[in-house]
């Protein structure tokens, strides 16, 4: 059996202290950037009374808006968007089975990030170089298999990109 261990250690073993403080981090960057690039989040944000540099918990989450489905099918397919469309390298989306798909767009850095972090994941549960990664996930503007793919990739494991179709070959 192979030996399980962890591509980063400090980041797989954190204390719950050391990952809230890195997800409020994260949480008020977040926030910032929507408030700084976005109209419609910037007053949604206003709205709320909320300043985000000066959340102090992650329970100030429950302070934030939701966004409803019906606010993302009216500002369809781009109007959340938060980076200017020519920084967006990919798009996906949903089905749109209940109205106008839900369209996401991804940067470079979001797919880098995206597959990091699957990296971490696979490589914590013992995914290698040395290993084969079957990804039976859709691929399509769903968006699925496309992490997966890119994950295993960058581990360096030889990717089967197999979905749904014909597995009996």
């Amino acid at each position: 059996m192979k030996k399980i261990g962890f591509l980063d250690a400090e980041i797989s073993t954190a204390s719950r202290d050391k990952i809230a403080a890195v997800q409020l981090e994260n949480l008020k960057k977040t926030l910032w950037h929507c408030y700084n690039n976005n109209s419609f989040y910037k007053k949604r944000i206003d709205e709320a009374g909320l300043n985000p540099g000066k959340l102090k918990d992650l329970r100030d989450i429950e302070k934030l808006p939701f966004t409803s489905k019906d606010e993302l099918r009216e500002n369809y397919p781009f109007g959340l968007f938060c980076t200017p469309l020519s920084e967006v390298i990919r798009v996906h989306a949903s089905s749109g089975t209940t109205g106008n798909p839900t369209v996401v767009g991804y940067t470079r850095e979001d797919l880098e990030m995206w597959a990091d972090n699957l990296i971490r994941i696979m490589y914590d549960v013992g995914v290698r170089k040395e290993d084969v990664v079957q990804v039976s996930h859709g691929f399509g503007l769903f968006t699925g298999g496309f992490g997966f793919q890119y994950a295993a990739e960058k581990l360096g494991a030889l990717v089967i990109p197999v979905s749904a179709g014909n597995t009996e070959r």
